[in-house]
Parts: C-alpha cells; structure tokens; sequence
C-alpha cells in the first residue's frame, strides 16, 4: 500500500484520507485539499484502495466494489500509518463513507480521534431516496462533515431533514459542488473554500478531540 503524505512530520494530529470512487489519491481536488489542510499543521496520509491502485499497472482498470467491501481496506491503512487518538480518520466522498463505516469500532477502541468527511455522499446523485445515512444516525465518533451547499450528492436543503447524530458537524461552503468548488459567478473561490475548509477543520479538532497532552 503506497502512501503520499504532506504537512509536518510531528504534527498534532495526523489525517488519514481516502479518495472518491473515480479519482485517484493524487487527483488535483485531493491534492488541493490534502495541501490546504497541511498549511493548517495537520500531518496528511493519502492512500488508494486496490481497485484504484490497480489501475496504475496492467491490470488495467476496475470499477469500485461496494463501500462495504472496501472496510478491511481501510483498516489495514490505519495500521499501517499507527494507529493513536491523535489520528483522524476520512476522505473525499466514497473514501469518507467507508470511513464513516469503520469510525465507530476504531474510536471505541482509542484507535482514532475523529473523522473528517470532505463531500459526504448522502446519497446518489439524483437519487435521494437511496439515502447513505443510517449508520450516521447514532454515530458516536466526533466527526465533521464539510459539504458543498449545491452538492449534488446532499444539498444544505436535503441534509437539514435528516436525523444525524450529535457527534456530527456540519460546516457548508456556499455555492460549492462535491469537491467543494464554488462557480466563478458566486463570488467565491476554489482556494477560499479550500482555506475555509481548512481552519474548521483545525478549529474542530482543538475544541472537538482530545489532544496527546491530555492522556
């Protein structure tokens, strides 16, 4: 398993990301990502799901399995990279599911922090009655969850009407679609978003997980 990483070597935290379903771990909207959040101090690891690594040899490609399937994947990634409650854990869209789907036996366990969702797919695109939500319901992990309000996978709108847990915040980004880039005409721009996506991120896990000092 390759990792690509950025941001300081002996930083706080350290965040596990995961990617989409289409796009590899050094596609440009998670490299701009991965690359906003280090700025912020945080240490960052990228890594790929066999199906998409697969894509780099001759195997050629492979579709994505499904997000179940993908667990053991990611939880062989955590221990790869250590695993300790200063780690968080998450990913750009599919990969931020998968996490989601592993969060809660991790944090149980003091294995993780946190999880930090960038473009949470609450449900397929024009298909929001199939609803990628229950799990989220009695989620015990503190999590953020950074969504773009035209997100075509969970607008401000739809993601209002439903019950997520507690532990869950929400920060929205206006105008933005699901890798967070908002449209020229808005106002806003891909790196203000990447910026703002950033700082929520470094002020969550200050106020919201528990720091190496405390034990």
């Amino acid at each position: 398993m390759n990792v690509l990483f950025d941001g300081p070597e002996k930083a706080t935290h350290t965040i596990l990301l995961a990617h989409g379903a289409g796009a590899p771990m050094d596609s440009g909207a998670l490299t701009a990502a991965a690359a906003a959040l280090a700025r912020e101090g945080f240490r960052i690891a990228r890594f790929e799901f066999d199906y998409m690594a697969s894509r780099r040899t001759d195997a050629g490609r492979k579709p994505p399995p499904r997000a179940e399937k993908l667990k053991p994947e990611y939880l062989a990634a955590v221990e790869k990279i250590g695993s300790s409650r200063s780690l968080i854990i998450g990913g750009k869209s599919m990969g931020a599911r998968v996490a989601s789907m592993v969060a809660d036996e991790l944090f149980a366990t003091g294995k993780i922090g946190g999880l930090l969702c960038l473009g949470y797919p609450f449900h397929p695109p024009a298909k929001p009655e199939q609803l990628r939500t229950q799990h989220l319901a009695d989620l015990k992990t503190p999590a953020l969850i950074i969504q773009g309000t035209r997100d075509e996978f969970g607008t401000r709108e739809e993601v209002g009407a439903y019950s997520l847990s507690p532990s869950i915040e929400m920060v929205w980004l206006e105008d933005g679609d699901h890798d967070l880039r908002p449209r020229k005409a808005s106002g806003f721009s891909a790196a203000g978003h990447l910026a703002t996506m950033a700082k929520a991120a470094a002020t969550w896990a200050e106020a919201k997980l528990l720091q190496p000092s405390d034990g």
